[in-house]
């Protein structure tokens, strides 16, 4: 099949894709379809629950392996949208539906990318795809469930939209649990040890702290209070506060290193719910950055989280498609997007992989 009839089917899949209601924990029906598309080619798939695996023909155990990576299920529609989420229709050049965007537009033009490669002989590296489920609710079925069923993977390209620009790092993410304590009592007394109170200055900490280490690709580590409750009824002064801290990690930190840093440090009690959302980066010469900015791609450090944040090996964000459309309502791709995206992964990899 030429190209463009390759990438014809690829825009196919992803209307049918977009009709099929695939939240995270219920992608089965959109693996079936993604199963359906790669048979046409007569491209044999792996099931693993919702995940979708296939090789390149040629196949060779004594070579390293790339893994082209991206996600089928999506968001719940939210209460603005005014089109039908599931009804995949072109206006003026725009795709619209849910998942479009995140991550439909770069799925299916790997997918596409991959079927390009399938057949091609003596490439320096195995192909693996995955067209992997959960990765909006970091689920435990999602690639991270996945990979240790897998090959080794040496580098990975992971599809979120990225405007086709090489995202060559990725901020980590933390969440914590803060308690900030008092003395409760009633209000009409007297009470020096009041938690609401003592919060301020625990805010401020939070608001003013700066850690050290910058990063050239992802800037400073940013840390924000985004939840905060306490009080049960007027008259009471509550015994404590509780108060929800994100913290978005440079590739100059582990996330290790962040809780151990803000445990010793912060003005009151911390618990981390995770460490395992790490900071990923390529180094900016490796071959496949190299060959992007060949073709004239920019490089920048991705604040968003995504499936690479599972990975051990250098990777790289790259994909068709605008971040700040992400869960957005109305969602959409442009459809020059993704044939431009198919035809720039292709030439891509062509650097990197002949």
């Amino acid at each position: 099949m030429n190209q463009t009839k390759l990438i014809e089917s690829a825009i196919e899949l992803l209307k049918e894709l977009i009709s099929i209601e695939s939240f995270s924990k219920e992608e089965d029906k959109t693996a079936d379809a993604i199963q359906t598309w790669l048979a046409k080619f007569n491209v044999p798939t792996e099931r693993d629950l919702n995940n979708v695996i296939a090789k390149n023909k040629h196949w060779d155990n004594s070579k390293p392996t790339l893994l082209l990576n991206s996600h089928h299920d999506t968001v719940k529609p939210n209460t603005a949208y005014t089109k039908d989420p599931f009804h995949p229709h072109v206006d003026n050049g725009k795709l619209f539906g849910l998942g479009s965007n995140d991550a439909g537009g770069p799925l299916v033009s790997l997918l596409a990318t991959f079927v390009h490669y399938y057949h091609a002989e003596n490439l320096n590296h195995n192909i693996l795809m995955v067209a992997s489920a959960e990765e909006e609710n970091a689920g435990e079925n999602s690639l991270r469930g996945l990979l240790p069923k897998l090959p080794q993977i040496d580098v990975a390209i992971v599809g979120e939209p990225t405007l086709m620009q090489l995202a060559i790092a990725e901020k980590g993410l933390v969440v914590f649990d803060a308690i900030v304590k008092g003395t409760p009592s009633h209000a009409a007394h007297p009470n020096a040890d009041n938690s609401i109170y003592k919060s301020i200055a625990v805010l401020e900490w939070f608001k003013n702290y700066k850690f050290e280490k910058t990063s050239e690709a992802l800037g400073d580590v940013k840390m924000t209070v985004t939840q905060i409750s306490a009080g049960s009824q007027h008259n009471v002064v509550p015994a404590q506060v509780d108060m929800v801290v994100d913290v978005r990690v440079n590739d100059s930190y582990s996330n290790k290193e962040i809780a151990d840093l803000l445990k010793k440090d912060a003005p009151c009690e911390l618990k981390e719910r995770s460490l395992r959302l790490n900071s990923s980066k390529i180094n900016i010469d490796h071959p496949l950055v190299k060959s992007g900015i060949a073709l004239g791609r920019t490089t920048y450090g991705s604040p968003t989280l995504s499936d690479q944040a599972a990975l051990s090996c250098q990777s790289l964000k790259l994909g068709p498609g605008d971040s700040t459309r992400s869960h957005s309502a109305n969602e959409f791709i442009y459809v020059q997007e993704i044939e431009e995206g198919i035809d720039l992964y292709i030439k891509i990899l062509k650097g990197f992989l002949q």
